[in-house]
């Protein structure tokens, strides 16, 4: 176990470099924020709120972080399965959590691109000032977001697993979860039913604090509650991936044949 920490520091560097030898990966991860920033711009200079811009690229990049994790994990996982690599990592030594770990958290690595390209998108093209509210927590902030992130990811990797077409449960989980989590539109304009699932996400307390870097209020409660459900998210996929590696070793599901 004393060596889990470099173990998850090369992965991450291995994976991270493998994305950035991927055409589909670096087209996705640099034309999704821009079309995101754009939308979103477009969108609150329409209600009349420009005072909000800043609000809106913040909120685009958050949206690509979440789009590269999410894409991100169920396609690492199904790119190991398509090369004939997955059974290897499972036998390995090494636990399966921390084979997935380096995936998930360089899928975030690479996402953190969404928030430098969104801001800055916003910048050059639509003049939106960069007025931090409190600048130095905002650098604090996105890298504790994207932790946050990186482990709610590992908790759905165990259903990447278990699944053939990782994609479609990805395809589904997108804008729900950006949604809400108050990533772009607060999440208080939603129905009162949906307020507990927001609480339970990560990423509603990473969004929160983020938001609060940019344009003023607490961080350090919003950012702690991230990284706490972060954490509980990371060890309820520990103990989930084991159930999920054996129900799908009995069920020969692993390969694609």
């Amino acid at each position: 176990m004393k060596r889990w920490p470099r173990l998850v520091a090369v992965g991450v560097r291995t994976h991270v470099i493998y994305m950035s030898r991927s055409p589909l990966e670096i087209t996705f991860a640099v034309l999704v924020p821009l079309v995101y920033a754009t939308l979103a711009v477009y969108l609150f200079r329409a209600a009349g709120d420009p005072d909000r811009l800043l609000t809106a690229s913040v909120g685009a990049g958050l949206m690509g972080i979440w789009s590269s994790v999410l894409f991100g994990s169920g396609g690492a996982v199904q790119n190991q399965r398509w090369l004939g690599t997955l059974e290897c990592l499972v036998v390995a030594p090494t636990r399966l959590p921390l084979v997935l770990l380096p995936i998930t958290l360089a899928t975030s690595v690479v996402g953190t691109y969404s928030m430098v390209a969104t801001v800055a998108w916003g910048w050059l093209l639509f003049g939106v000032p960069l007025h931090f509210a409190h600048p130095v927590l905002f650098l604090l902030a996105v890298p504790g977001c994207v932790l946050a992130l990186g482990a709610m990811g590992l908790l759905l990797a165990a259903t990447f697993v278990l699944m053939r077409n990782a994609n479609a449960l990805a395809n589904a989980l997108d804008a729900p979860v950006w949604l809400l989590s108050g990533m772009l539109v607060p999440v208080t304009v939603l129905p009162a039913w949906t307020q507990p699932l927001s609480w339970a996400l990560p990423t509603t307390w990473g969004a929160r604090a983020v938001h609060a870097a940019a344009s003023g209020g607490p961080v350090a409660a919003p950012l702690g509650l991230a990284l706490g459900l972060g954490a509980l998210y990371a060890l309820l996929a520990v103990a989930v991936l084991g159930r999920v590696e054996a129900r799908a070793r009995a069920a020969a599901t692993l390969a694609l044949t």
